[in-house]
């Protein structure tokens, strides 16, 4: 059985960082990860690439000889993945080992994990393949500095877990960069009625009753929470990772110790 992380989110999110620097991590502590490139329009990397979707399609070939924009280009190039997951793909899965460790940096156009099947139906691949998938949704701490915010994003991540139907991680990133980290902290573990009555200040009285579905939907079913991540700590990283592991039941039988996280280490 192998593993995988699907890395999500909308561009900018630091999911390219991320991948770098999960592998830094890794490489550190000793534990072996590939990461493989799905960015058609990818250039620099930060890490090395096993796998890239640039010798299957390209965005830059695609918009030249297509005349196509960057976003019809790049879902262009996605659906001819999608096209060729049983030749390209499989042929490239066959050089891991069963129990490799993958992780998938993947675009930030919205529709891909929103309503385009095209991760949909390549996440069924990979399970068809004998992986066990985690999405890894990325949202910039930075960009949860309001409450409409902070359901924005919930909401975001909400559509991408309804449409993967994979286990789920929502983290949020970039928290070195925050300057008053309590600002966040708030929304880490938000009071509903806090939240709805900061939304019905916000918004205009005609929306009090979709204010209140939506944080009911938040606060009851418990459908989104976020996990911090700073990437200059290797213990917010180590911590990060034990849960996307925790998911895929990577190392269910080396007993691993999982220490509890404090917010305040953020600091």
């Amino acid at each position: 059985m192998g593993y995988a992380q699907l890395v999500i989110g909308p561009a900018g999110s630091g999911k390219s960082t991320y991948c770098s620097k999960l592998h830094e991590h890794c490489t550190t502590v000793g534990r072996n990860i590939h990461i493989i490139n799905l960015d058609p329009a990818a250039e620099n990397f930060d890490y090395p690439v096993a796998m890239d979707i640039r010798e299957l399609v390209s965005l830059d070939d695609v918009m030249e000889e297509l005349g196509l924009g960057p976003n019809g280009g790049l879902l262009y190039c996605m659906e001819h993945l999608e096209d060729n997951l049983d030749d390209w793909l499989t042929e490239e899965l066959d050089n891991y080992l069963d129990d490799d460790y993958l992780v998938f940096d993947c675009p930030g156009q919205i529709e891909l994990f929103s309503h385009v099947p095209v991760l949909k139906n390549f996440v069924d691949h990979l399970k068809r393949k004998n992986f066990n998938v985690c999405a890894v949704y990325l949202l910039d701490s930075q960009f949860m500095t309001d409450v409409t915010k902070f359901i924005s994003g919930c909401m975001s991540s909400l559509s991408a877990m309804i449409q993967l139907e994979v286990p789920h991680v929502n983290i949020l990133s970039k928290m070195d960069l925050v300057a008053k980290k309590k600002d966040v902290e708030d929304f880490l573990n938000p009071e509903p009625q806090v939240l709805l009555s900061e939304l019905n200040q916000r918004m205009a009285p005609q929306f009090a009753k979709l204010n209140k579905s939506l944080v009911e939907l938040v606060d009851n079913y418990g459908m989104v929470s976020f996990v911090p991540l700073n990437l200059r700590k290797a213990t917010s990283i180590s911590y990060v990772l034990a849960q996307i592991d925790t998911c895929i039941q990577y190392g269910e039988d080396a007993e691993v110790k999982i220490k509890d996280f404090d917010p305040e280490d953020e600091d």
